[in-house]
């Protein structure tokens, strides 16, 4: 599980003492740092430093005096941006300076877009006129309420040393502790943010999955979070405080929900798993532990796989197979997931969507399965793959994952193509005559039955016609890709040309790069008549790359030809399916002679200098003889 500091990682946190002249500033300093109140005090004290050993959080607190002269403005108002939290302070016995809290302090921090917690404080408690004794709650009330960044009121003497240091704990504690990220004030509920958190938490710490926090799994979540566990009465007890406040917190298999508590509390819960101040699991924990070439992709390993088939079978609360809508939202009510609006999903359908979001957004993956329960970390979670270019020359791959990029002219029957890996023929039932051009990229993905063999996952990225130069003037566009597929109106003989001159395009590309893939031709809508010379004019764009003949497919007929199944092959065995074109074989020649002729060179050079060594070795013995 992640783990994190009960402070959230801070070493020190840094308050200003700010306020109207002669209101106490620098006596409630001194009074804090010694203890003792001080009959003289220099008009802006030095920076002091609170040692972490005085309150329970064990972070050193450093308090900033500022001056009160109009001179020193500009200094003030650097202070307080550098502030983690500020002290204003008024006088118990000058009632102008309560007001000026609000006709010009509180507005000056606004102008000044200072955004950290204020603690308002009454000083000189001890020399404030009894008779004009005021309820501080009740004046503080409708200021609070204007000024949301007010945390903590509290009046204090540092004379008699009243309340002294708890002025800077509820300061230290404001930053340490915050409150505006978890509670809203308007609604007087918890954010929805934090709401996920605990829910996320809760299900990690529910390992039985029975909606309801057994006093086994009661005591490891306090043993985690707070290093000690709960006796047998402790846990009745917490028990007993939840039914009285919330009745369906709690039921026969144990506690199911607290929903009221200190921040304290719920900030020390947060940070042990992993959370930070803005309630956002923090970035060490969502790192990709790989370093990944441009030809390498991410995979799910089959431990993340089968962690999710068996959140699938949780989440799927009408056994139907099926994840609706209700059921995909309550999955991810832990988080806020970024996704489109879903029907239905099979089990197959679910585990290609993460197959796809790994392939594409590998830490968005890895986000979304801590966020859901996932806590045996990235490296478990993620399996790098080997680079392509090793793969062709071992001629065999061991990935999991395939994605192919569709090239083709318009109109061909790429998003034909596509719509088919989903199944979505009915959409084709009356088929429609109608043709929208696509112009944005879009994906198709879905696990396809290897022939009785292991399934693999297949995704098509169709690449639009107008889209095929500006991906490709990357020079690490095909990187990513597994196999190319252009697709050609078998019916139209400019189809086929425009398409050959896209697999030119494509094989140049990669040529050039040094991202060869592998290719395949298909002859889409084969229900329609040829042209006389198609099949003629076909093959020989084939043979002059050197790749396999036109795969013949009819969506509207439902006749696929296992064109699927035989993109996975290619993919499975690059080496078979790589074009070259006369250029490339040329160049392929030329680098061949130039390695043999380098080669050649070699062997004379080793034997120049073999005979040398044997030279000299004989004329040295011919010396010495004579």
């Amino acid at each position: 599980m992640l783990g994190g500091s009960i402070s959230g990682g801070r070493t020190n946190v840094r308050v200003v003492v700010i306020g109207d002249r002669a209101t106490g500033k620098s006596s409630l300093i001194t009074a804090v740092a010694t203890a003792n109140f001080p009959e003289e005090v220099l008009p802006v004290l030095p920076p002091i430093r609170l040692p972490a050993d005085l309150y329970p959080d064990n972070v050193p607190v450093t308090i900033t005096d500022t001056s009160s002269s109009l001179g020193s403005r500009g200094k003030v108002a650097e202070e307080l941006k550098r502030a983690d939290a500020v002290v204003l302070t008024y006088a118990c016995d000058q009632p102008a300076t309560l007001n000026r809290l609000t006709t010009f302090w509180l507005y000056e921090f606004g102008r000044l877009e200072i955004r950290v917690p204020v603690i308002v404080v009454g000083c000189k408690l001890d020399q404030r006129d009894e008779e004009h004794h005021m309820n501080l709650d009740q004046v503080m009330a409708p200021i609070k309420q204007q000024f949301r960044e007010i945390e903590t009121c509290i009046e204090c003497s540092a004379a008699n040393l009243v309340q002294v240091p708890e002025v800077f704990y509820y300061a230290q504690k404001a930053v340490l502790h915050p409150i505006a990220p978890l509670f809203d004030h308007e609604t007087q509920a918890l954010k929805p943010r934090c709401v996920r958190a605990l829910k996320r938490i809760f299900i990690l710490c529910d390992h039985d999955m029975d909606d309801a926090l057994s006093d086994e799994e009661l005591n490891e979540f306090q043993i985690k979070c707070f290093n000690a566990p709960l006796q047998p009465a402790e846990i009745v007890g917490v028990k007993r405080v939840v039914q009285e406040k919330l009745p369906q917190g709690v039921n026969d298999l144990g506690l199911r929900l607290i929903r009221k508590g200190r921040f304290e509390t719920t900030w020390t819960v947060l940070r042990k798993f992993g959370y930070n101040d803005e309630i956002k699991l923090k970035d060490d924990s969502l790192t990709i532990p790989f370093k990944k070439a441009p030809d390498q992709s991410l995979e799910l390993t089959s431990e993340a796989v089968e962690f999710l088939k068996g959140v699938f079978s949780i989440f799927d609360t009408d056994k139907d197979g099926v994840l609706r809508n209700s059921e995909l939202d309550a999955l991810f009510s832990t988080d806020a997931v970024e996704r489109t609006t879903l029907g239905g999903l099979s089990l197959s359908a679910f585990l290609s969507e993460w197959a796809l979001m790994t392939l594409l957004e590998p830490a968005q993956s890895l986000a979304n399965l801590i966020f859901i329960g996932y806590n045996c970390g990235a490296a478990s979670a993620l399996r790098l793959t080997r680079r392509s270019s090793v793969d062709i020359k071992k001629q065999q791959t061991d990935r999991n994952v395939y994605q192919g990029f569709v090239f083709g002219p318009k109109g061909s029957g790429k998003s034909a193509l596509l719509k088919s890996l989903l199944g979505r023929f009915p959409f084709f039932l009356p088929f429609s005559e109608n043709y929208a051009a696509t112009t944005d990229e879009h994906y198709a993905v879905n696990v396809v039955d290897r022939l009785g063999r292991t399934k693999k996952t297949l995704v098509l990225r169709e690449i639009p016609e107008d889209e095929v130069k500006m991906l490709l003037s990357n020079k690490e566009s095909l990187a990513s890709c597994d196999v190319a597929v252009v697709v050609y109106d078998s019916s139209d003989e400019y189809s086929l040309k425009r398409a050959s001159e896209l697999l030119m395009t494509v094989v140049r590309r990669g040529e050039v790069s040094g991202f060869m893939v592998p290719c395949l031709f298909v002859a889409a809508k084969d229900d329609l008549d040829s042209y006389p010379m198609a099949i003629k004019d076909s093959a020989k764009i084939c043979q002059n790359f050197g790749i396999d003949a036109p795969i013949h497919i009819s969506v509207k007929e439902r006749d696929l030809n296992s064109v699927f199944n035989r993109i996975i092959t290619a993919a499975e065995h690059p080496h078979l399916s790589v074009p070259e074109t006369e250029v490339g074989r040329s160049q392929k020649r030329y680098r061949h002679l130039v390695n043999r002729f380098l080669m050649l060179t070699s062997v004379v050079a080793a034997v120049a200098v073999a005979g040398l060594a044997a030279y000299r070795s004989y004329a040295a013995r011919k010396n010495t003889s004579s």
